[in-house]
């Protein structure tokens, strides 16, 4: 019989089985008699079905065996201590039935397989019918000793007696079950938030990274097209187009490396969010979401504590993402750098008829009156690097020079304690043609 095997008990189970040799004896005196002073309904059975339902790993026959040994010796001992005529035999003869009770209760439990089934109402059946024949085994037993017989009415009392104890079980048992159920969904949802979290993440990721890809492109074919332009000016003497033309290759070169490194990024990245290609077009809430979502990783990464603010009105088509991301994300991420370490931004999209007009408001310290003129101007820059090392100084050039191509501006105004650079752009530009 696999369920006698002792070498099946493991460590934890070993505490579990003492822990109940403990508890079952002693809730068991917390008894009453509803019939007479034969029958004996008590707490000690319901927490032994009980712990063959929940403990499956321990085999039952072996707890029933444990069980109903700490029992029997626990109320032999009662009896030592209690009575002031102990007879030890006679003793053991009353309370040797409480140990086969018990014993052939889990080999019962065992041999009906009752932990292979799940339903409620076949594990009370089961739990009915094991009640009433260790109830029959002890009682028998019992009234042997005492020279009577068991009858009808004794039967009747053992059945009633077995469909309460069993079904107070499964409902305790049940109760178990739905706050287990309760706590697992409860699991799984945090679980799938995070994932979803995760993926929304990639997706933005993705977004950006495709974006870098079409910039690339771009510079590929322009530098390209520098280095052709050069060496049709070769005759000029007077210009040492050739060496140019050579650094405007290189930088393609260089370029197309940057291209095929993120291309191979992105493909992995699309294959784990979804098979389908991502969209040029997304609605103005989208992409202010995305903006703030990557910015605000940007602050972290700096290291400053920056509130996001995002301000939509008017009715909105898609847009096209890769130039809306590249207009607001650069003034963004300016706003990031120039604030200190405390600060709010705030993102204000509005549609004004034909027109969108995006602000970035910032609360940080501003341009200096004397570089209002100068910001726009390529190469102009007031931001440096730890060790010294000035920025490129293009950004707000490119934005500008951008904005111009598509018909459309930037401004910069400023207010006390606010610095706003605002985009206005012809919506037919930028969205779907239809």
């Amino acid at each position: 019989m696999a369920d006698l095997n002792f070498k099946e008990l493991q460590y934890k189970d070993f505490w579990i089985v003492i822990a109940l040799m403990v508890i079952i004896p002693i809730a068991g005196e917390l008894n009453f008699h509803p019939f007479d002073n034969i029958f004996r309904v008590s707490f000690g059975t319901p927490i032994f079905f009980f712990s063959l339902l929940y403990f499956r790993k321990i085999p039952s026959a072996v707890l029933g065996l444990f069980v109903g040994a700490s029992v029997f010796i626990f109320r032999v001992g009662l009896d030592w201590l209690v009575a002031t005529d102990f007879n030890f035999s006679s003793s053991l003869t009353v309370r040797f039935p409480t140990f086969l009770y018990y014993f052939s209760y889990a080999l019962l439990f065992y041999l009906m397989k009752v932990n292979r089934f799940q339903h409620p109402m076949l594990i009370g059946i089961f739990g009915i019918t094991i009640e009433i024949t260790s109830s029959l085994i002890e009682l028998i037993l019992q009234l042997y000793g005492m020279g009577s017989a068991l009858t009808v009415d004794e039967l009747n009392k053992i059945i009633i007696i077995a469909v309460f104890r069993s079904f107070f079980v499964l409902a305790f048992i049940n109760m178990m079950k739905l706050y287990e159920l309760r706590l697992k969904e409860s699991q799984t949802r945090k679980e799938n938030e995070n994932m979803l979290m995760h993926l929304s993440n990639l997706y933005v990721e993705s977004v950006y990274l495709k974006k870098t890809l079409q910039n690339a492109e771009t510079i590929t074919k322009e530098s390209y097209n520098l280095y052709r332009n050069m060496n049709d000016h070769k005759q000029d003497q007077m210009v040492p187009t050739e060496e140019w033309g050579r650094k405007a290759l290189r930088i393609a070169g260089e370029v197309h490396e940057i291209k095929k490194d993120n291309q191979r990024i992105f493909a992995g990245l699309s294959r784990l969010i979804s098979s389908e290609s991502l969209p040029e077009y997304m609605s103005v809430n989208d992409l202010s979401k995305m903006i703030i979502r990557i910015n605000q990783k940007y602050a972290a990464m700096l290291g400053k504590e920056i509130e996001f603010v995002s301000r939509i009105s008017g009715q909105h088509p898609k847009y096209h993402i890769y130039l809306l991301l590249s207009f607001i994300n650069n003034l963004v991420a300016n706003a990031v750098e120039a604030i200190e370490n405390i600060g709010t931004i705030i993102i204000s999209i509005e549609k004004d008829e034909e027109w969108i007009e995006c602000k970035v408001i910032d609360n940080g310290p501003g341009v200096p009156t004397k570089y209002t003129k100068l910001i726009f101007k390529p190469g102009f820059t007031s931001k440096y690097s730890e060790d010294g090392t000035p920025s490129t100084g293009i950004g707000l050039s490119y934005i500008k020079e951008m904005a111009e191509e598509l018909d459309g501006e930037v401004i910069l105004t400023q207010k006390e304690h606010e610095c706003i650079f605002t985009i206005r752009l012809p919506i037919q530009r930028l969205v779907e043609k239809g």
